[in-house]
């Protein structure tokens, strides 16, 4: 039996779903306020009708498409589910009252926006994860911040900018090692050819955060609310430096280079036994806190919604989100309707700042159409490789390029895995908290600055062009 022959994508087709799903997700999301989740699948359909009525391909053929491109987004899921297990046991150990508690003390609103950048950078280049860093100290940061009565979008997008900062330094960080992956770059090489980038980002948004801080700095703090939050804390929590221990106890493990999924499993157990040691939790506590998360109703609103949250049942929203975002991805990858869209990017890329530029956007595109940070890595740099080695670019510069678009923005985009999880651990949505991401946004522009100036676009010498280009 001979297989119908399947015809080419264009871009006329890919923009039909991209158009649809556009529409669909503007008037959902922005007029009625809904989840992304049921006009992804509307959108998901849509995508499967073009790639069946107008290219040939089969149903099964897309369920595979969509299979793989799941496989992907598969270890994000499960690190989900752990973190939200881990969130619960460490409320409910006191861990994360206890590094509000001592924050709501050090810290003050002058510094405080400025701090956060530092502390989460500081944190995500020792575990290599943003989504660790934001789960843990995000978390006891966004109830500093409150306290202090800092907008929590703000403190968002401060926590965002140091946790994306190590996440995209940290050589223990996966997509760092994919970047080089893909481009053919030295790991190393590539984070010192990163350092051109970020740190210029790192250092304006500090200077950024400090302006803004500065204006909170002159106000009189309000003692009454911090008072009632320390108080509502100590009546509900034992509260001691000895349980800052589980969060340094899975920084050193992840610095150990223990994979991420066994180190934060371990960080809930232990968050789990000073449970029982020091709050007094049975095992049936423990249990329903990893499981359903931890609810606190002390009759302070504040605190109550602070500490509400984790455990691997209150993640399901953003697991399904993703599955559902990556599927639509599988369909457009699968399909090339995705590299219809590359060409047709490749086509502005005369010079060597065009063809920077056309990679940011296709990183950016990719992050926005599948909703998964690793895709936005894969596919650009699978498309823009030989390119590169073609015009004699060096692959460091592609594969920092790769991280400059897709590392960076994809927490800004709800629908997207970081985004949405982003979204579920902090509780701010991701476009609240965007404008104050700053080295978030400011990063992929200074890259593209770099490639029209040909500021630091190291080229390959005759040595290394032979090799790169005969492949």
């Amino acid at each position: 039996m001979s297989m119908k022959p399947k015809k080419q994508a264009t871009l006329s087709h890919a923009l039909i779903p991209i158009a649809f799903l556009i529409g669909i997700l503007s008037l959902s999301i922005i007029k009625f306020g809904a989840d992304p989740h049921i006009p992804l699948i509307l959108a998901i359909i849509v995508a499967a009708l073009v790639a069946i009525y107008l290219l040939g391909y089969t149903w099964g053929e897309l369920e595979e498409g969509i299979i793989d491109t799941i496989k992907m987004g598969m270890q994000a899921s499960l690190i989900l589910m752990v973190i939200g297990a881990l969130i619960g046991t460490w409320i409910l150990s006191g861990t994360v009252p206890t590094m509000i508690y001592f924050g709501l003390q050090l810290l003050s609103p002058g510094i405080f926006l400025v701090a956060t950048v530092i502390i989460c950078s500081i944190v995500s280049v020792a575990t290599g994860s943003s989504w660790t860093t934001a789960g843990t100290v995000g978390i006891a940061l966004l109830g500093v911040g409150q306290g202090l009565n800092i907008p929590a979008p703000m403190v968002a997008g401060a926590i965002i900018s140091g946790a994306y900062f190590g996440d995209k330094m940290s050589p223990l960080s996966d997509t760092t090692n994919l970047a080089p992956a893909m481009a053919g770059a030295d790991l190393f090489d590539h984070i010192k050819h990163m350092f051109y980038t970020t740190v210029p980002s790192l250092i304006i948004a500090l200077i950024l955060y400090g302006v803004i801080g500065a204006r909170y700095a002159g106000r009189e703090l309000d003692m009454q609310n911090i008072q009632l939050m320390l108080s509502t804390m100590t009546d509900y929590f034992m509260i001691s430096p000895v349980l800052l221990i589980p969060p340094v106890f899975v920084i050193i493990i992840v610095m150990f280079k223990i994979p991420a999924l066994p180190g934060l499993i371990a960080g809930t157990l232990v968050g789990g036994i000073f449970a029982a040691i020091f709050q007094g939790a049975g095992l049936g506590d423990i249990i329903d806190a990893a499981h359903y998360g931890f609810g606190m109703e002390s009759g302070v609103e504040i605190v109550d919604d602070l500490l509400s949250r984790g455990g691997l049942d209150g993640m399901m929203w953003t697991v399904s989100l993703i599955l559902i975002a990556l599927s639509f991805g599988g369909i457009l990858e699968k399909t090339g309707m995705l590299n219809a869209i590359g060409e047709a990017i490749m086509k502005l890329a005369n010079s060597t700042g065009s063809l920077i530029f056309s990679t940011i956007l296709t990183g950016i595109a990719v992050n926005l159409l599948t909703g998964e940070q690793y895709l936005s890595l894969v596919i650009p740099g699978r498309m823009y490789k030989e390119i590169y080695a073609k015009r004699g670019i060096h692959p460091k510069v592609l594969s920092r390029t790769l991280e400059d678009a897709g590392t960076i923005t994809s927490p800004l985009i709800p629908w997207n895995t970081c985004g949405a999880y982003m979204w579920t651990t902090l509780g701010i949505h991701p476009f609240a908290y965007a404008p104050y991401a700053f080295l978030n946004i400011l990063t992929p522009i200074i890259a593209i600055i770099y490639g029209y100036l040909g500021f630091t676009i190291t080229k390959l010498d005759e040595t290394e062009k032979k090799p790169v280009t005969s492949n």
